[in-house]
């Protein structure tokens, strides 16, 4: 087990692309921190700097408080999990949990003996005499996670190693590799570009976007607290909800206003967020998260001032829930720096997100994540009740969050 810390880490390809910017991070003996964001984030980059599979441009990778800079991969002491599992297709799936043993020259006995511990631990005891195209997908994964375990190394780092699974394989192998980073407590890197395995498998996420680092927290405060835009809209399905508005002072109480519809806010809201108070009389970027949204027809008597009415637009189904989307009256977030902070992927989506926008005529696109015993319907009206103590703000010059005193 190990530390790593990642002092002002760069990497610059030939061409110019400056693939990841000044990142520091130190992960924790035992930690398990995940790596999310869209395509092209940085994140693999990184995590292929601190393998020593991608040379570094700046700054220092410490293992243990030694730079490990110029030292080659099987030097390091780590054990990577790729996506694509890296079988030997000609070799049973104990020898190929077994194979980088072999070849440090460990004994046999001391191979098979860590091979069969392994295999307990992954349920792959019947398994271990089967070629691997003869095992299904996630019993392939647990053999290229055996050829990690059996290594005892002071670190796993994982590269998206779920991708090639089924939705139901994935939630399954997602709990496996939890729980099997908890029992071993070996310090471990994943990189994922889904935020619903960050948030579910991490003691911490680090949100990376265009190279940086954009946040490193528990997944609840990322949740609760995002620190800009970006980090808002990436992380919680559906994405929250953002429109502009505008803070107004009426009869001792704070509401914020956004087309024809205003809300009163809460005064927890106020105290929690006392940089709000330079803000009144003035724009602000307001994020709603679907899930902060119900069916006011449920809730019985409730505040006027707490809701909103909309016309439902499309209706869909989950089973255990309800996604509606609609219109609300209110001006977008319209500036290109501004929207693109909240696409996940190319620059030039933020172009068409604000073209989308604009063709859809006035208004903002929502959606409320709905309990399923709604019974809003299609191009029918309908009351929502807002959580105005979760309500979210931004300062719309620089997209960061409005929290204390900046």
């Amino acid at each position: 087990m190990a530390e790593i810390t990642l002092e002002n880490l760069g990497k610059v390809y030939p061409d110019g692309t400056e693939a990841v910017t000044r990142l520091e991070l130190e992960i924790g003996d035992g930690e398990f921190v995940v790596f999310v964001g869209p395509s092209g984030c940085g994140k693999t980059t990184a995590l292929r700097m601190i393998a020593g599979l991608e040379s570094i441009t700046s700054g220092t990778v410490k293992i243990e408080g030694h730079v490990v800079n110029d030292l080659p991969p099987k030097d390091r002491d780590i054990a990577m999990v790729f996506q694509n599992y890296a079988l030997y297709p000609h070799m049973n799936a104990g020898d190929n949990m077994g194979f980088a043993l072999k070849m440090r020259g460990v004994s046999k006995r001391e191979i098979e003996t860590r091979v069969r511990e392994a295999a307990i631990v992954l349920g792959l005891t019947d398994s271990l005499k089967k070629k691997p195209r003869t095992l299904s997908g996630g019993q392939r994964q647990r053999v290229a996670m055996g050829r990690a375990i059996v290594r005892q190394p002071q670190a796993f780092l994982m590269d998206e190693p779920l991708s090639n699974l089924d939705a139901k394989l994935r939630v399954e192998m997602r709990a496996e590799i939890a729980r099997l980073q908890r029992d071993l407590s070996v310090t471990t890197v994943y990189v994922t570009h889904d935020q619903t395995e960050a948030m579910t498998m991490g003691d911490r996420v680090a949100v990376m976007r265009g190279g940086l680092l954009q946040q490193v927290d528990g997944p609840q405060a990322l949740y609760e607290r995002p620190l800009n835009l970006f980090v808002a809209e990436f992380i919680g399905s559906p994405a929250m909800n953002v429109v502009l508005a505008e803070l107004v002072r009426s009869d001792g109480q704070v509401w914020v206003h956004f087309g024809e519809h205003r809300l009163r806010l809460d005064p927890s809201t106020l105290e929690r967020r006392p940089a709000l108070a330079r803000f009144e009389g003035r724009q602000v970027i307001m994020g709603i998260r679907p899930e902060d949204l119900k069916d006011a027809a449920l809730l019985g008597e409730t505040s006027e001032d707490r809701r909103m009415s909309i016309v439902c637009d499309i209706r869909e189904d989950m089973g255990s829930e309800v996604y509606l989307h609609f219109r609300v009256s209110g001006e977008p977030v319209a500036s290109r720096e501004l929207v693109e902070a909240l696409v996940t992927d190319a620059p030039e989506d933020a172009e068409a997100r604000l073209a989308a926008e604009r063709a859809r005529g006035a208004g903002v696109s929502f959606v409320a994540r709905l309990e399923r015993e709604t019974r809003a319907r299609e191009r029918n009206a309908l009351e929502l009740e807002v959580d105005v103590t979760r309500l979210h703000f931004f300062d719309p010059d620089t997209g960061l969050g409005i929290y204390e005193g900046e």
